[in-house]
């Protein structure tokens, strides 16, 4: 594959991070140990791709404002380009996302400029040779998003690939959005949990075959936290590629620096199985940091993999 960018057309917000003993019960309140504040949602996974040696150009909307600014700065420090100006009148969503003892986080999103992402934006955006455009669900849960993407995805030229994460909320995605959208999919990516919502089993073998016959032109990934993930690719049956056991502080980005490894893993020509298992060891190390876009740069990812015996990532542009 040509050298080339990941084009994201998801949602940037501003994360709100707050770190607690466990989640207050209804009604409740809890004092937090931690507080951050940072560029997240598609963020991550355009800095995790950034990290790698991969050009990332952002292609959502983003507003005015200190949570605009806080966002754009972001981009601007991991090297991402942003291609439309900030919407005058309305800053930048957030979201509040509260990790418990055991690293496991809970999302309370508050949606803003970046659900105005509208047909005339994507139309403005060309692709190139090399290109990888990556999708998020997210996007799809916004009135105006979701026609803007449903009118220009399946429009791409069919020699760009399409990454799909469909997110936590891949339930509420309207069905025609889905229906217009699935058949142009070339990667679907997502955890075992948002698997089981789409397909009913939640073995994660079972359900990415399942994923593989009503969508990917190419494949299905199930991320399956510690256990790495099952890659299913036509032609034959589900691979189980494993993980790496770390211990875990805060798994808030962990799928997100799996996806944007394994998108900048096939933009360098790694095979599917290998942009996995990268991928997996990118998501293993994030675990490791607290907040949520702690994907590790290309140089500890392949000191990380050169220890267990494993060929040394590199980014070839």
């Amino acid at each position: 594959m040509a050298a080339g960018r990941l084009l994201h057309v998801g949602n940037v917000v501003v994360d709100l991070v707050l770190d607690v003993p466990a989640l207050p019960e209804r009604g409740g309140d809890v004092l937090a140990t931690r507080s951050a504040r940072a560029p997240g949602g598609g963020f991550n996974v355009m800095a995790a791709a950034a990290r790698q040696g991969l050009r990332v150009a952002y292609a959502g909307a983003h507003g005015t404002g200190p949570f605009g600014d806080l966002a754009r700065t972001g981009m601007r420090e991991a090297g991402i380009e942003v291609l439309h100006p900030a919407r005058a009148a309305l800053d930048t969503g957030f979201v509040v996302a509260v990790v418990d003892d055991g690293g496991e986080r809970t999302f309370l999103t508050s949606p803003g400029a970046e659900a105005t992402l509208t047909g005339r934006d994507l139309d403005a955006v060309t692709t190139g040779a090399g290109d990888i455009v990556c999708a998020s669900g997210y996007g799809m849960l916004h009135a105006s998003n979701r026609v803007a993407l449903a009118g220009w995805l399946p429009r791409i030229p069919g020699d760009v690939p399409l990454v799909f994460d469909p997110g936590p909320l891949v339930g509420q995605i309207p069905a025609e959005v889905m229906r217009a959208v699935l058949p142009r999919v070339d990667w679907w990516t997502c955890n075992a949990r948002e698997a089981a919502v789409v397909t009913g089993h939640t073995d994660a073998i079972m359900a990415a075959a399942a994923l593989l016959e009503v969508t990917g032109r190419h494949g299905v990934l199930v991320r399956t936290g510690p256990g790495g993930c099952v890659v299913a690719q036509r032609g034959g049956p589900p691979e189980v590629v494993p993980g790496f056991p770390v211990e875990a502080v805060d798994m808030n980005g962990a799928g997100d620096a799996h996806t944007g490894v394994f998108v900048a893993a096939l933009a360098a020509g790694s095979t599917v199985v290998d942009a996995a298992r990268t991928a997996n060891a990118a998501a293993a190390l994030a675990v490791t940091v607290r907040g949520p876009a702690t994907a590790p740069a290309a140089e500890e990812l392949s000191a990380f993999l050169r220890q267990r015996g494993l060929p040394a990532w590199s980014h070839r542009t």
